[in-house]
Parts: C-alpha cells; structure tokens; sequence
C-alpha cells in the first residue's frame, strides 16, 4: 500500500532531476516509474511468465 501521496512521490522525482531537465526527461522518469510498479503489481498477484516459457514461445536458445 502507499504511504506517500502522488503529489509528494512527484516532488521527489522532480528533486533528482538536474537543474537542465526537460520535459521529455521527466515523461520518461515517470513512464519508468510507472512501468516498474506495474510490472511488481503483476509479479505479486502471479501474473508471471517464466523464463523458460517465455524461451520456448520465441524459440530462443539458453
């Protein structure tokens, strides 16, 4: 569960950012925040491929 407002996990990606920042640097900071936390969300509820399936699906080698 979040303990931290939207509002304050944004105030902190705008404090890592560098004084030169764009507004591209920033969409991508938060895409990248984004994608991550989904990605826990759907390993925590199982929703999971392992990586020998996921091989086989490509016919990839080890």
């Amino acid at each position: 569960m979040q303990t931290e407002s939207i509002k304050q996990q944004a105030y902190q990606l705008l404090d890592k950012l560098p004084d030169k920042a764009t507004w591209d640097d920033l969409m991508y900071q938060i895409y990248v925040r984004q994608t991550i936390e989904a990605g826990i969300k759907d390993s925590d509820e199982g929703r999971t491929v392992d990586v020998t399936e996921v091989r086989k699906r490509f016919g990839l080698n080890k």
